[in-house]
């Protein structure tokens, strides 16, 4: 599977580049599974990311500077904000996709 990521911290992070090694490893190695293959896109190419306006008027309209939300807090701002239905974002429903 296709992976296109931008440059975000944890996207880059050590951390998540060990995950990935380690799941394609275990798939390689049982034969079950989904090999990840991550394609990032260049730095500055907000163009190349269609998706990016919708994370930071998102990230814009819930977060609050003074403090962290919880999980739950979060989850109910975000569903909020992008008009969840069941869980699922209802512009997703309607387009196939969120942007």
């Amino acid at each position: 599977m296709a992976l296109i990521w931008d440059n975000a911290s944890w996207h880059i992070s050590r951390e998540v580049q060990d995950w990935v090694r380690r799941h394609n490893r275990e798939v390689k190695r049982t034969g079950h599974g989904c090999r990840l293959l991550i394609c990032r896109l260049p730095s500055r190419s907000p163009w190349l990311n269609p998706i990016e306006p919708k994370w930071v008027h998102g990230k814009r309209a819930v977060v609050e500077p003074a403090r962290k939300l919880t999980g739950a807090e979060l989850k109910q701002r975000l569903c909020q904000h992008y008009q969840c239905q069941g869980g699922v974002w209802r512009e997703a429903q309607h387009s196939g996709a969120l942007w």
